[in-house]
């Protein structure tokens, strides 16, 4: 984002949903250079998942369209708790915004006929795609090199006015469908499931050729799954 406004000009607003805590990342976005940040922060927000949590963050950009155009939006390819790459694209589809998932570059900016082309890392490549803004585009890791910040680019983001927006500063009134209440999924339980430990056999022959040890493996799985000769005789006959 700052890349594309030391190149074509604009102005970089920063959003976030969370708890008042959050305030210090949105300050470090101002240390490296974004114009505004604000917070979207309410009691009511707490407990939502991917629904609601994209409902809520459209409803916040909805009304700084107000304001301003919103040409161009960025979110990361996904969170690092959830871990479910789905408040993106929906945040996309509420707003009615072309959707670009996975990118891994940013190529040219067209403002005059607004167009974009990136490129996007898929299966066995990367796709060089262009699409019309407004658009909204998921990014990978690696993107770019992040910027250092001086100590006077935080002194003067620790200084900037923090906008905080509750519920009904974003122009949310339907209270169903953020939070618990607007969630269908709730997550009732994290964990790292427990490794299996196994016993690994060395299938040896004493001629060494591989059908022999063909054999042998075969005889050892015929012995302890008996079922499986069964299968294979009915389906050779």
């Amino acid at each position: 984002a700052l890349r594309l406004k030391d190149r074509y000009g604009g102005r970089i607003t920063v959003l976030c949903m969370g708890p008042p805590q959050a305030e210090a990342a949105l300050r470090k976005a101002l240390s490296f250079g974004a114009d505004d940040a604000i917070l979207l922060t309410d009691r009511a927000f707490a407990g939502a998942d991917t629904l609601a949590t994209s409902y809520a963050l459209a409803a916040a950009i909805a009304r700084i369209r107000e304001d301003m155009p919103v040409d161009l939006v960025f979110a990361g390819k996904q969170t690092i708790d959830g871990d479910t790459a789905q408040v993106g694209p929906g945040i996309a589809t509420r707003l009615g915004l072309q959707l670009l998932t996975y990118v891994s570059a940013v190529g040219e900016v067209d403002p005059e006929n607004r167009r974009i082309i990136v490129q996007r890392r898929a299966e066995g490549g990367v796709q060089v795609l262009e699409t019309a803004l407004p658009c909204l585009i998921t990014v990978l890791e690696g993107l770019n090199e992040m910027r250092f910040a001086t100590m006077a680019d935080m002194f003067r983001a620790a200084r900037h006015p923090l906008t905080v927006w509750d519920r009904e500063a974003a122009g949310i009134e339907d209270i169903t469908k953020i939070g618990l209440k607007g969630s269908p999924t709730v997550v009732s339980k994290v964990f790292a499931p427990r490794p299996r430990t196994t016993r690994a056999e060395l299938i040896e022959a004493q001629s060494g050729q591989p059908n022999d040890l063909a054999d042998t493996l075969l005889a050892k799985l015929f012995t302890k799954h008996p079922q499986l000769g069964r299968q294979i005789v009915r389906r050779s006959s």
